[in-house]
Order: C-alpha cells, then structure tokens, then sequence
C-alpha cells in the first residue's frame, strides 16, 4: 500500500515576497456567493454550532461583512424563531441557516424559506454521500437559484467534485481538523484540513471552497486562503463572545467568567439535542468569556491583510497566484511560535 504524505498548518510557511502595497487599507478580502446579492467584505463564516452562531452572532457577522450561519439542532420551530429574530435584530440581514439531509429536513427546508433564508448550509460530518446528493437535488429542485447552496464537510478532491456536480454552490472541505473533534480518533479516518484544500483546490468546478477545521488564528487562515480557499469559517476562533448562545458561567471562587463550547458530536450536545447518544465524535469544554466578537473579528481581519501584504497581494486570488510555501521542521515551528513565553 502506497501511503500518501500530507501537511498540516504549522508543517508550512509563506515565503514573504516583494510588496507595493501602501497600506493594508488598499488589500481587498471580498467574497461573492452565487445567488446572493453583494459582496462580502470579510471571508470569515462562523459554524453552525449551538454554542457559536444563534442571532447575536449572524448579526455580529454581517455587521463585519462575514456570514453566519444559524445551528440546526433544534425544532423547526426553535429554529425558525432563532431566524425572526435575527431578522428583528437587523433587517438587511445576509445569514444562512443549516439543515441536515435526513428526517425533517425537507419541512424544515420548506418552513425556514418561508421564514427568510436564501443560504441553506447541508450541515452533515461526512458529506461524500448518496444522502447528500438527495438533499442538494431537493432543495435545487424546491428552490432553483433563490438559494445559495453550502454543502460538507468533506476531505477530497473526488468528493469535493461530486458535490459540486450534485448542485453545490460552496462546499466546506475539513473532516476531524476541529478543536472540539475527535472523529479522527474514534473513527481512524480524516485529512488534515491544509492537504484537504491544496488537494481540492485544483478542481475545475466553480463552488466556493471554504476551509472549515483547524483553523488556530489569522495565519491559519492566510495559509488555507493561499492554499486555494476562497474563506474560512470558524467556530473555536468565536467561541466565549458575548454573541454566543449560552449563558455565562461564574464561579464562587473568583475564577474569571466562561461559556460552554462542544462539539455537535459530543455526548453532552447529542443528549441536548434528541435525548439519545450514538458515535461520540466531539467534546464538550468551557472556554474563558473573551468581550464583543467584533474586536476578534477585526484582530482576525488585519491579520490576514497583513498576511496578503507579505506576498504584495491585493486580493485573494492574487496571493492564490503568487504564494510560495515552504515546509520547516519542528524547530522551524517552535521559532516560529512565540517561543519567549517557553523560557523559564
């Protein structure tokens, strides 16, 4: 058996290259989705996680020219009021919504169409599937071209293809790369999330690539964007906001304030959600409370126009075009790190 050798983010660098560019303010980071009037000014998307993405935050997101996607684990009805309430909080709201691709999918469909949405995220941990291919060819067939459709997760080019034909708009390619993932240990199977996007980067199908797993801070996200990714989305990066579903937690003993955060694999998110547990394929933690998203959201947004300015491009198809990486061993990666804070 001929194994293949792949890389994962801290395995590379970017080699810096010449730069003309006055200031990042000239950097363009915009984002266009097929059926969706406009641009989107920041290439971010956050997951669609109970613990990550209720109202607060889609209005959050758009406010910063990102997406957010409203989580699905829930009734129809919960989710669509999580929908009329975004929609309260910011009428000219761009948001989409996730749906999975069996049980009451096609209702919920149906019912959240009715309710607003025009972005339907197939929201599934293994998305090469025959069941997949159902759903995309019902909501095309429900929908036409009133929807954007965003479909995954998925590690392949092959899969990534086959999605594409089968009626995605944008595809988010990333299985187990996730903080709170543990599918990669329970089920032997995954591709780390860096070789998953320069492997389906070279399709010729024109979908939105969208690297979505282990994704650690604004270099991470310049790495996968010159990889071939055409955004990022989120969900460790945005956990603890303010804007998170989910109360804050204070202790009696003056410990600082925190949030849940798990994975919807989790045994604890499963038990919320349908009262049963099947495969566990994610955690549950607390995450320390972290203020307003937007300040994370523009911390993240200046790092990747300062990562663009190191290779001198203005877009990012052009620091697609130009980027050069360079692999570094494991000391390359500790003297890349902060590595004073390692000091005694």
């Amino acid at each position: 058996m001929k194994i293949k050798s792949s890389v994962c983010f801290d395995d590379v660098l970017l080699v810096p290259k010449y730069s003309n560019i006055r200031s990042r303010k000239d950097i363009s980071l915009g984002l266009c989705l097929k059926n969706v009037e406009g641009t989107f000014s920041l290439p971010i998307v956050s997951a669609p996680m109970d613990t990550v993405t209720g109202p607060e935050m889609t209005s959050a997101m758009s406010t910063a020219g990102g997406l957010g996607i409203l989580h699905r684990y829930n009734t129809i009805e919960e989710q669509v009021d999580l929908v009329l309430e975004a929609t309260a909080l910011q009428p000219d709201l761009r948001f989409g919504a996730a749906v999975g691709v069996t049980g009451d999918f096609k209702e919920r469909s149906v019912a959240l169409y009715t309710a607003g949405c025009r972005i339907f995220c197939l929201d599934v941990a293994h998305g090469h599937h025959f069941l997949m291919k159902d759903a995309l060819k019902f909501l095309r067939g429900a929908f036409g071209k009133e929807v954007h459709l965003m479909a995954g997760n998925i590690a392949t080019l092959r899969a990534f293809n086959d999605l594409a034909d089968w009626g995605a708009d944008s595809i988010r390619v990333g299985v187990g790369g996730g903080s709170i993932c543990s599918t990669r240990i329970q089920t032997g199977h995954g591709v780390p999330t860096l070789q998953s996007v320069i492997d389906c980067a070279i399709s010729d199908r024109d979908v939105v690539l969208i690297a979505d797993g282990g994704i650690k801070n604004s270099g991470d996200m310049v790495k996968a964007l010159a990889a071939g990714a055409d955004a990022v989305m989120c969900g460790s990066l945005l956990a603890g906001t303010e804007e998170t579903p989910g109360l804050v937690l204070r202790s009696s003993g003056g410990e600082p304030p925190r949030k849940v955060y798990r994975g919807m694999a989790s045994r604890e998110a499963q038990k919320a959600w349908r009262g049963k547990v099947g495969s566990v394929e994610g955690v549950a933690t607390t995450v320390p409370l972290r203020g307003p998203v937007g300040n994370v959201l523009h911390d993240l947004e200046w790092g990747i126009r300062s990562g663009l300015s190191y290779t001198g491009a203005r877009t990012i198809s052009e620091l697609q075009s130009t980027a050069t990486f360079v692999k570094q061993t494991s000391s390359g990666a500790m003297e890349s790190s902060t590595h004073i804070m390692n000091k005694v």
